[in-house]
């Protein structure tokens, strides 16, 4: 695979063109070190859907063509370019043809670094582009194992917004938790003024590495969220999120966290999520609280006192609540690792 190799010269009515969509999230509701069916302690999450556009990919397959001759536009996205020479490899050997370069295309609006996904969202629209091309569609469990070997670990983006307990650097589903996540309407709002997070400079623990006592806690919660989403209890599942957010504070050190806390409080939030690698963050609201709207313009009014910008405010069943987009159209920034400069945020 050469990113920047020059397009291969093949007929037009040679190649095979693909498409792929995948989304984005909103950072974790839940995140630590579970027990799996073995026993065995894994690192897992459970993302908070975000409706919206993340990422498309088109991809161009071009036959009698080397493998290697493979390019990706932008030329930064390596992991979505390794994502699509292993889908290649796939879907080649699937359909019995002969694997082949192509060119891909990757388009999309999710911020870098802030934890909302963007390089899974790549990476899972580069292998459906490239399986558009094939004429298959690859099972969900595929997508996530080519995606842990394109990207070491991966967010559960393929599984279209199921609530899901997810082993990341596995590419497998922990637990199923329920069709779908209890109403929420969420006021989206960056920490640390919107500058990405260098998550290679985060510390590192292996999940064997975890306590006992913090194995226990997450089981707890793990427990606590399975009852929440069976029941449709907001409140419950916002105690669970708000204890994750505390947790994951001992890496992050998110100068704000307490100020977010408290304002969700005062505004008679259920609590507070984050990503967990990333800036992002947002305040959980009950849509059957008594005054919802005047909560939640207080509550964007109280970030913003505190300097916190909000984002978008949303729901967990549609796309908007109150607020525009999290963030603005056309292509996000290309650059090769995460960059320290604070992400373009639109004004409300």
């Amino acid at each position: 695979m050469n990113p920047t190799a020059p397009p291969a010269s093949v007929p037009a009515s040679a190649q095979v063109t693909g498409i792929g969509h995948a989304p984005g999230h909103h950072g974790e509701l839940l995140q630590g070190v579970f027990l799996d069916e073995a026993g065995r302690r894994v690192a897992g999450l459970v993302t908070l859907p975000l409706a919206g556009p993340g990422s498309r990919a088109v991809f161009v397959r071009r036959p009698g063509t080397a493998p290697e001759a493979l390019t990706v536009v932008p030329a930064d996205r390596t992991k979505a370019a390794q994502a699509a020479a292993l889908a290649v490899a796939e879907c080649a050997r699937r359909t019995g043809l002969p694997p082949c370069g192509g060119e891909l295309r990757l388009t999309g609006v999710l911020p870098v670094g802030l934890g909302m996904g963007s390089s899974t969202s790549d990476v899972i629209a580069a292998v459906r582009a490239v399986a558009d091309a094939y004429g298959l569609r690859l099972a969900p469990e595929r997508v996530a194992s080519l995606a842990v070997h394109a990207e070491r670990a991966s967010d559960p983006l393929m599984l279209d917004g199921r609530p899901v307990l997810f082993a990341q650097r596995e590419g497998r589903v922990l637990e199923v938790l329920g069709p779908a996540l209890p109403p929420l309407v969420v006021v989206g709002c960056a920490l640390g003024g919107g500058a990405p997070v260098d998550t290679l400079a985060l510390p590192a623990r292996r999940p064997d590495e975890a306590g006992a006592a913090d194995v226990r806690a997450y089981a707890r919660l793990r427990t606590l969220l399975r009852r929440a989403v069976a029941t449709g209890d907001a409140r419950l599942l916002g105690e669970v999120a708000t204890a994750s957010a505390r947790r994951g504070q001992e890496v992050l050190g998110h100068p704000e966290f307490d100020d977010l806390a408290r304002v969700a409080r005062r505004a008679g939030a259920v609590g507070v999520q984050i990503a967990h690698s990333g800036a992002v963050a947002g305040v959980l609201f009950d849509p059957a609280v008594p005054g919802l709207r005047t909560r939640v313009h207080d509550c964007v009014r109280a970030l913003d006192a505190h300097g916190i910008p909000a984002t978008r405010t949303f729901t967990t069943t549609s796309e908007e609540f109150l607020h525009g987009p999290a963030h603005g159209g056309g292509d996000r920034p290309s650059r090769p690792d995460t960059s320290r400069r604070p992400a373009r945020l639109p004004a409300l």
